[in-house]
């Protein structure tokens, strides 16, 4: 193999270069065009498409119980949502009166064939819902998620209903149409609506029920097209007009002979009832939220979103919109910051070299790879499909520093052989095809170690796809240009000298001290082993203490609020909360390091409160949003009637960030048992855990519920019917949409339901009266039993089964991976074996991270060792590269130690990488002492030559990459928080892996080596019996 790598490098891409340099030149400007073509197309967004797809479900029953709601509507829609081909979670909410169904698809599925498929099975059983079910709907949106943008509506001496229509009218189309959006919600929207509101005391003296009035509301927008007269000279259309929509004639409608509907109601044009509201500033608002589809482009999103407001604006001078917080924000300032730690990289990588070439000249030919190799990875990206991302640009600065590696190699090559007194030409081919194979093996080294990170399983196989693929076609094309362009240079830019006999080229100081060094080493290898073995160890201690986790804690420039108070109460306390909650925020707010404060009352449900603070530019404050919320936390935790957490959303928007740090959900089968079991698990976790604290329980049976006991006995022998009963409880308790009247081009809704203070508890009920069918009136009393109990105002749903969960907060200080570990066990210990114990959220992916994690450096570490084997020929030569490999992985944990870095998926990553980059400075190495060997020198003479005439290659590799890194972890503002975690393991790493490279490796070469033979005895084997054979 060695052998055809030498040919093709004498009669190929170095001798190509040499004679052809235009031909080569103009291959490698086409490469350089195609990448700057690729900037002006290539898509840009913060991260590779990592979404799950995701379809939910809602559907509603007015009135309905959360029991009612799990047990009728949510069983049978999860049921039919679970079979659909691709799901591969499910979970739902039952509250009162609306359930909500959330369906995860595994990432290779399309999420409007996924919305397709849960459209048509929510559709096959339907018929088997009850069948007031309302408001059906199938949507590509995840109702959890957070909103992309924030929009405030402000309007100065507008009726609130007025608003409400124009917002639903002019805005929410306007955002709704943008690509890749899902939903626009509105908080704070109240509506206009007809309120017809009975008095159920006049209504009795006339003899009246529910089910009258309703019957005449029914008829009010009646309109009916009777169709057209048709003459020979024209057509009349015709139209039965009865439709009434002001005050005054809706009053007027008859519902007996000497009933009119004003006589028993009240109608009057006004405001829905608020479900929330909203603040921006301690100002109230209209708040507007921007959800996007799985797979959206959140800057494109934003950028439409832009227009459209600046549009809205110059139109109207009456209502204002003002964007209150936007995730583009942090995603545009992290690329720009990755562009400029890029551009910081390129300079120093460049600096590097000539310190160490001595000469402009020779600092020119690696420095012009660099724009070529990014630019042709910029183009081979687009070809891809890849965007422009934190994570790919990232790939970009590590690449600076691994793309002049090849040209140093080949440089230092031709430079050495043009030191002897060698031709420009003769010199260049020669020595390219001297490291011809070093360079092709350390190429496929480093695509050994970067494909399997871009095939990685799960999450992180999704976030580091393109990045892997990245590197590897930098690595690629990089080693194109030194082989091929770098050559061409030389031949034309280098300048041959004129050897003086006798005399040989002087080491520097600092190749005396390693060749000294090197020759103590080798003469007592068995204290530098014990001395290696030693670190190791240490490393390997240290490993367990460092600070496991999914993803780092960002600085995102805005800060969430997650508030809940008692079960079942109403917004006016909520409201009066959320007062307290702000008065916590407001002195940030005047200090100015809170720009904006946007809150919202009854967010998901009227005892939710939801507050985002959106801070000054990073550059601008002192405060880090880490800080801000460690300061907050306390104040909010001595609020009482509400229990309020502050957080931080990530990269991944991970679900259920709000809620705490640590989820884990039980499962079972009745909610009395897991209950009970999560009270255990609950107290246990206070009495004997001191990782976590505050635990949570989300179910909470204490929702006041008055229990009608309908007797269907009674109901028989009084002949009245259940639809009666029913109608008449609905709209006396909580009001029915009867009709909308369409005009004043608008559609407005009757609402049916009981005038203000005449229902104001169960004995008012049971004076109602309802018509049985032989026309008597019967009161409820004799129909009816009513018992007040508490139940639980929200039901869960996961994998099918009933659940509970229990969030609550790491101590500080504590790995997330280790409260994970104590929750786990502690549960095997208190919880019951027929209730299930699962984590959810961050703390389930931080697992399935762990789990890829070791099966890439598996993967890695046994893909590098085939590969080395095939190339060298030798598994001894592939076995001194490898045992390197765990003592630069082991000073890659001291650099994480030594600076409080965690284990993340980013640094995670950084160590698989620095497998192929420990090896390849091996290759550089091992594969010269071969060749020495091949010569006849002996094992010791071999290793401590290549030692000796590599180090100055090795250096200058080792240093560009290192030195390429610094920008990384010396890099401040958006996303910074990525790019040290990978920085500290490239830069501490790599750069205590030196010292093994240089010292350890000869050590295993001589302890090694000895038991193989010089490869060149196989060839010259083989030669002799082919001249035998030649001879027969």
């Amino acid at each position: 193999m060695k052998a055809t790598l030498n040919a093709l490098a004498g009669a190929g891409l170095p001798a190509l270069g040499v004679k052809r340099p235009w031909l080569v030149t103009v291959m490698n400007l086409l490469i350089a065009i195609a990448g700057l073509v690729a900037i002006f197309a290539i898509e840009v967004r913060e991260l590779p498409d990592v979404d799950e797809p995701v379809v939910n479900v809602r559907a509603n029953l007015p009135g309905a119980s959360p029991e009612t709601m799990d047990a009728e509507v949510t069983r049978i829609l999860e049921g039919a949502v679970a079979r659909v081909s691709g799901v591969e979670e499910v979970n739902s909410n039952s509250e009162e009166g609306n359930t909500r169904i959330r369906a995860v698809f595994n990432p290779s599925s399309d999420v409007d064939r996924a919305a397709a498929d849960v459209r048509e099975a929510v559709s096959r059983v339907q018929r088997q819902l009850p069948d007031n079910v309302e408001q059906l709907a199938v949507f590509k949106a995840d109702e959890d998620a957070e909103e992309i943008m924030r929009i405030a509506v402000l309007a100065d001496g507008m009726s609130e209903q007025d608003l409400a229509t124009i917002v639903e009218r002019d805005v929410v189309p306007a955002f709704i149409s943008l690509p890749g959006v899902a939903d626009v919600p509105l908080f704070g929207s109240r509506r206009q609506i007809l309120r017809v509101e009975l008095d159920p005391g006049r209504m009795s003296t006339y003899g009246l029920t529910v089910t009258d009035v309703r019957s005449v509301l029914t008829q009010a927008p009646l309109d009916v097209p009777a169709g057209s007269f048709r003459t020979s000279d024209q057509t009349l259309l015709v139209r039965a007009d009865a439709a009434v929509d002001s005050e005054a004639d809706i009053g007027n409608l008859l519902i007996t002979d000497k009933v009119r509907l004003r006589d028993v109601a009240r109608i009057a044009y006004t405001p829905d009832d608020a479900t929330s509201v909203v603040r921006l500033n301690g100002q109230r608002v209209l708040g507007v939220g921007v959800v996007r589809q799985a797979g959206s482009n959140t800057i494109q999103i934003s950028e439409g979103a832009h227009e459209a407001v600046a549009r809205f604006n110059a139109q109207r001078d009456d209502i204002k919109l003002e964007v209150i917080s936007d995730e583009a924000i942090f995603i545009n300032g992290a690329v720009s910051e990755v562009l400029r730690t890029l551009a910081f990289s390129i300079l120093i990588v460049i600096l590097t070299i000539r310190l160490f070439s001595g000469s402009w000249r020779f600092t020119l030919v690696p420095a012009v790879a660099i724009p070529i190799s990014l630019l042709g990875t910029l183009a081979a990206s687009w070809v891809l499909g890849f965007s422009i991302n934190i994570l790919t640009l990232l790939a970009l600065v590590l690449a600076t520093g691994l793309i002049v590696d090849d040209s140093i190699v080949v440089l230092e090559s031709i430079q050495r052989r043009q030191k002897r007194g060698e031709g420009t030409s003769a010199s260049s081919v020669l020595g390219t095809q001297s490291v011809f194979f070093a360079v092709i093996a350390t190429t496929m080294v480093l695509v050994a170690v970067f494909v399997p990170i871009a095939f990685l399983p799960g999450t992180s196989g999704r976030l580091f796809r393109e990045f892997g693929l990245v590197l590897t076609v930098a690595v690629g094309i990089s080693s194109f240009v030194a082989l091929s362009l770098v050559p061409a240079l030389m031949a034309r830019l280098g300048k041959p000298e004129s050897p003086v006999p006798g005399r040989s080229e002087t080491p520097n100081i600092f190749q005396r001290i390693y060749s000294g060094s090197l020759r103590s080493v080798l003469t007592y290898p068995v204290t530098s082993v014990f001395v290696s073995m030693g670190i190791a160890a240490a490393a390997a201690s240290v490993y367990t203490s460092l600070d496991s986790e999914l993803l780092p804690t960002e600085d995102r420039g805005k800060l969430s609020m997650f508030a809940r108070g008692p079960a079942g109460v109403g917004l006016p306390y909520t409201e009066r909360q959320s007062d307290q909650i702000e008065a916590i925020f407001q002195p940030y707010l005047d200090s100015g390091v809170i720009e904006r404060l946007y809150s919202v009352a009854g967010r998901w449900d009227p005892n939710i409160i939801y507050v985002v603070g959106t801070l000054k530019p990073w550059e601008d404050r002192e405060i880090s949003q880490q800080e801000l919320a460690a300061e907050i936390q306390p104040q909010l935790s001595q609020l009482p009637g509400v229990t309020a957490r502050v957080y931080g959303s990530n990269s991944l928007n991970m679900r259920w960030g709000w809620r705490g740090g640590i989820q884990f959900v039980l499962l079972g089968s009745e909610y009395e048992e897991i209950y009970a079991a999560a009270r255990v698990y609950a107290d246990a976790i206070r009495e004997r855990l001191d990782s976590v604290e505050n635990p949570r329980i989300d179910y909470t049976p204490s929702q006041a519920q008055v229990a009608i006991k309908i007797d269907r006995e009674r109901l028989a022998d009084l002949n009245v019917s259940i639809d009666e009963l029913a109608q008449t409880l609905r709209v006396m308790v909580d009001g029915v949409r009867v009709v909308d009247l369409n005009g004043r081009d608008q559609s407005i809704p009757i609402v049916l339901k009981a005038g203000k203070n005449r229902i104001q508890g169960p004995n008012d009920l049971v004076n109602l009266f309802v018509r049985s069918q032989t026309g008597q009136l019967i009161p409820l009393a004799s129909l009816v039993t009513v018992v007040e109990e508490g139940v639980p105002d929200e039901l869960r749903r996961l994998y099918q089964r009933r659940s509970i969960s229990i969030d609550m907060q790491t101590v500080e200080g504590v790995a997330l991976q280790t409260a994970v570990d104590d929750l786990m066990a502690l549960a095997k210990e208190v919880v019951p074996s027929s209730i299930t114990v699962v984590p959810e959220g961050e703390a389930a992916r931080l697992g399935e991270s762990q789990r890829d994690s070791l099966y890439a450096y598996g993967l890695a570490l046994l893909i590098v060792f085939l590969v080395l084997v095939a190339q060298f020929e030798s598994l001894t030569s592939a076995l001194v590269i490898m045992t390197i490999v765990p003592f630069g992985l082991a000073a890659a944990i001291f650099a994480l130690f030594i600076t409080g870095t965690s284990l993340n998926v980013y640094s995670q990553v950084g160590l698989v990488m620095l497998i192929g980059l420990i090896a390849k400075n091996g290759i550089l190495l091992v594969e010269f002492a071969d060749q020495r060997r091949d010569a006849g020198a002996s094992v010791r003479d071999a290793i401590e030559d290549a030692a000796n005439i590599r180090l100055r290659p090795i250096a200058m590799t080792l240093i560009s990459t290192v030195l390429g890194a610094l920008p990384l972890i010396l890099s401040s503002g958006p996303g910074s928080e990525a790019r040290e975690a990978v920085g500290w393991v490239v830069f501490g790493g790599l750069g205590l892996t030196a010292f093994f490279t240089l010292f350890l490796t000869p050590v295993i070469y001589l302890a090694v080596a000895r038991f193989s033979k010089p490869r060149a005895n196989a060839r010259l084997k083989l030669e002799r019996e082919l001249e035998a054979a030649t001879e027969l």
